[in-house]
């Protein structure tokens, strides 16, 4: 679509965790907008003080330097990203104001050079609610992905008020689970599901007989149990473990950067992390898995999580067996679930016994309408009844008036 013949208003700042992170439904969502509209991605500004004594922490700021001094980078012919410095001291009134004068003259900076003029301003973390209002957005959108305070880096009490304060804020709330849904809406009745998508195409490659398999997947011994993503304190490492060490004839492929404690799964020989990959590589990595793992804990993290590669491992035709997720139970015809690490545990030998071409083919064609594209199009059509709308109660707020007279 022409720029200059899109409709006025539709274009989009967003503030979000940073581009180059592992794709999540932000990065997904905001490429999908990026098709007819311009974008503007805000790296995160932080949802908590850094520990100056973590060399993961110290790493990230070195990391938000270097992105500062390249200004904003050109993601596609519509997006465009931008690491804006700010004080991260998210709950400091004093950086608070500091912060609003450097994001106002940035953005409004960004805006003219990329040529935004009316916008809606989404927010794909807990902590921009301070900066709604602040740049002169058509509306504001916010988009929750998790259980945010209880993550455990975090304050939990105050991380709680700010997404509280979000969802009272925005014009309307999409959240990614039943369970945030029921949670945002106590704040604001505008509160919608918006179920994630996956890039079908991309992964039902792992379906055809010529997509090969990564080489340091393929030396692996016997049928391998695969699992992609952060390894993260949310993930049941002594499931894991429990697993392996009762099949020893199996491997269990662990995909992605490491950023907890994994001595307890290291010393098993066939646990093999395999480090973080691009995200157009996991279908290859698919591809030589026998069984999809999601093998998380269940608490009030995980419980409003809905993870997305389990549409992705479906798409690429897997057997998957994960834990008692209430999101992973909407696709209980296309996964097993388990309560217990036996369950588990049968789950996936009945995974391997049971799985085939025709099954993979069957699972990756019921996932070839949850596309991306199609969500974000759901996405769209509720933000634009929202700004109706507003516009509608807004004009009847002022012919009230009128009419008493």
């Amino acid at each position: 679509m022409d720029p200059q013949t899109r409709t006025p208003g539709l274009d989009i700042v967003c503030f979000a965790k940073d581009w180059s992170e592992d794709p999540t439904s932000c990065n997904h969502v905001m490429k999908e907008m990026a098709k007819t509209r311009r974008v503007l991605w805000l790296n995160s500004i932080g949802t908590r003080t850094p520990n100056l004594a973590s060399g993961r922490d110290i790493g990230k700021i070195f990391t938000k330097l270097a992105g500062f001094a390249r200004g904003p980078i050109r993601a596609g012919d519509r997006l465009w990203i931008y690491t804006p410095i700010v004080l991260p001291f998210p709950h400091s009134r004093t950086a608070l104001r500091i912060n609003r004068w450097i994001l106002r003259v940035s953005v409004a900076c960004l805006r003219r050079w990329i040529g935004i003029t009316q916008f809606e301003l989404w927010s794909f973390i807990p902590t921009p609610s301070e900066y709604f209002g602040l740049f002169g957005e058509s509306m504001t959108v916010y988009y929750c992905t998790d259980n945010w305070s209880q993550f455990s880096a975090v304050d939990a009490g105050r991380v709680e008020n700010v997404v509280a304060q979000q969802a009272r804020q925005a014009n309307i709330v999409f959240a990614t689970s039943d369970l945030l849904v029921e949670k945002l809406r106590r704040h604001n009745s505008e509160t919608h599901l918006a179920a994630h998508g996956v890039d079908h195409s991309l992964f039902a490659r792992a379906t055809l007989a010529g997509t090969p398999v990564p080489r340091d997947l393929a030396a692996l011994r016997g049928p391998v149990l695969g699992f992609y993503g952060l390894i993260e304190d949310w993930l049941d490492q002594e499931l894991i473990a429990t697993l392996a060490e009762h099949h020893p004839e199996l491997s269990i492929a662990l995909v992605g950067r490491v950023c907890v404690d994994v001595s307890r799964l290291s010393a098993l020989p066939n646990v093999h992390f395999l480090g973080r990959k691009p995200h157009a590589e996991l279908p290859l990595y698919c591809k030589g898995f026998h069984v999809g793992l999601i093998p998380h804990k269940v608490n009030d993290l995980t419980r409003h999580m809905n993870p997305i590669k389990l549409r992705e491992y479906l798409s690429a035709g897997l057997p998957v067996v994960a834990t008692a997720l209430p999101e992973v139970r909407h696709y209980v015809e296309h996964c097993t679930i388990a309560e217990t690490y036996l369950e588990f545990e049968r789950g996936v030998e009945q995974a391997l016994a049971t799985d085939s071409p025709d099954a993979r083919r069957r699972r990756s064609a019921a996932m070839q309408w949850e596309t991306w594209e199609s969500k974000v199009q759901e996405l769209t059509r509720q933000v634009d009844r929202a700004r109706l709308s507003a516009r509608s109660s807004g004009e009847a707020a002022v012919a009230a008036p009128c009419a008493s007279r």
